[in-house]
């Protein structure tokens, strides 16, 4: 049987009035690849649908080959049309700083998270994507993340950007305050973690390592 993998990504194009943001291209591109060469079938979904803002810093000196990929991402399916969740093998979540915004309140991509990684299946999220985490409550009502070892964008890094002082939040605080454990890496180097059927990882640069043990996991 084809692996099936659902992405979802970020619809949210502002950050405030003077910053616009979406989704960090790479962190799509390159799982996208890796699971699009094994055969997978993926289905590209957001919160809004449609067409996906791309994060402008993301595009700067990108190859244009993975400027090319963006094809993709011009009429994704809207979270709630998105029919049987049981169906898919995992469910993987790119990151950007979109993903603060419209996901960490999102009650239809928490139902399914929880759903999924009830059921066994992965969860796996990179960089930003953890914001996702931070509202999904398991059946008996205990955080998802509370006690799991995981990587997620660092506050470090966040303040490197200096976007922090925008964020509604900062990710690796919000997730530690959850009962996450964190596992850190210096700046901008590959790290990812895996905590049973959770997959996480930490910046751009370890998206294609997060999609490498989903591939692991799932050819098992």
């Amino acid at each position: 049987m084809t692996k099936r993998i659902l992405m979802v990504v970020t619809t949210a194009d502002q950050i405030n009035e003077n910053e616009r943001t979406g989704l960090w291209l790479s962190e799509f591109v390159e799982p996208y690849l890796a699971f699009n060469n094994k055969g997978y079938e993926v289905t590209i979904a957001s919160p809004l649908g449609g067409k996906v803002p791309l994060d402008h810093r993301s595009l700067e000196g990108a190859p244009q080959e993975m400027l090319d990929m963006a094809k993709y991402l011009k009429d994704t399916m809207k979270l709630e049309n998105v029919n049987d969740i049981h169906s898919y093998d995992a469910i993987f979540i790119p990151g950007g700083h979109g993903t603060m915004f419209d996901m960490p309140d999102n009650e239809v991509l928490q139902s399914m998270i929880r759903t999924m990684y009830e059921s066994g299946k992965i969860v796996a999220a990179v960089c930003h994507g953890p914001a996702a985490l931070v509202g999904v409550k398991l059946s008996d009502g205990t955080p998802l993340v509370a006690g799991k070892t995981i990587a997620a964008f660092t506050d470090e890094e966040e303040r490197e950007t200096t976007l922090d002082k925008f964020m509604p939040f900062l990710l690796e605080t919000r997730l530690r305050e959850l009962g996450a454990n964190i596992v850190l890496a210096p700046n901008w180097t590959d790290n990812f973690q895996v905590d049973g059927n959770l997959i996480t990882s930490q910046n751009p640069q370890s998206a294609e390592s997060a999609a490498k043990e989903v591939i692991r996991q799932l050819n098992k």
